[in-house]
């Protein structure tokens, strides 16, 4: 596969997952930002659902250049976030409010108002949760969400366990998650050990949902999430059930898939 291609893959089952293999992160992310770019440009008033993490880094570059080129118009758009560390100051260069102002809503005409991200020195969390999923759920809830995936198939920060928990929560951060982060710190030592993170309810709920991923670490994760049994242990693979949704891959990331073939 070029570095440009695209690949549309089916493993034959009449649900709603679709797969797409790039030759390139750059192809991959172009390819989140047209879909993500043509479901904004649809609906004047629409609300964006957005992850965190390297994945998605691409997709938010594109995303600039497009509303820079007047291809797409953030005017009227409301984010939520998936997540953000707890506790955390706001400032902090390492939580996620200060990751998306810098690697999106700086960088393109959105209403900073309209962003939210989870308050990561709420004092009280189960307050700040009600009233994160209230204010998704008088919206009408989420358009599109965006997601990644971590190394144990958690999205968002909803990691592996025996629950799909709907409502958005607190989360104690497994050990695995807190190495697979600790590249972004000075040390794991520094990783906060928990986080506030939006449910399966909310994703499961948004019309549509496009998730990325790249890198031959999520392989595994990727195979449990797409081809594996639907399980709390692999909480993307809740994901089957879903009416609408986009799997875009690198060719790494894809490498584990058995029953995709190419369209």
């Amino acid at each position: 596969m070029n570095a440009n291609e695209i690949k549309a893959y089916s493993n034959g089952k009449k649900n709603g997952v679709k797969v797409f293999v790039a030759g390139s992160y750059e192809a991959l992310s172009k390819k989140a930002a047209s879909i993500v770019a043509g479901a904004i440009s649809k609906q004047p008033e629409f609300v964006l659902g957005l992850a965190t993490g390297t994945s998605p880094l691409g997709l938010y570059s594109e995303l600039a250049n497009l509303n820079h080129e007047g291809r797409v118009d953030f005017a009227g758009v409301t984010t939520y976030n998936l997540d953000e560390y707890y506790p955390i100051d706001p400032a902090n260069d390492q939580s996620y409010r200060y990751f998306m102002n810098k690697n999106l809503f700086n960088n393109v005409n959105i209403d900073m108002d309209k962003t939210h991200v989870l308050y990561g020195q709420a004092p009280d969390w189960k307050e700040e949760c009600a009233k994160y999923d209230a204010e998704i759920e008088a919206l009408g809830g989420i358009d599109l969400q965006v997601l990644g995936i971590g190394n144990n198939g958690h999205i968002g920060f909803n990691e592996p366990g025996n629950d799909f928990i709907w409502e958005t929560h607190r989360v104690e951060l497994t050990e695995s998650t807190i190495e697979a982060n600790s590249r972004l710190f000075n040390s794991a030592d520094e990783v906060p050990r928990a986080a506030l993170s939006m449910g399966i309810g909310n994703i499961m709920c948004a019309k549509q949902v496009v998730l990325v991923a790249n890198g031959p670490k999520k392989a595994e994760a990727i195979k449990a999430a797409l081809e594996g049994q639907i399980t709390p242990w692999c909480q993307a693979s809740i994901l089957q059930l879903h009416p609408d949704v986009t799997f875009i891959l690198d060719e790494d990331a894809a490498s584990a898939l058995e029953e995709y073939k190419a369209i």
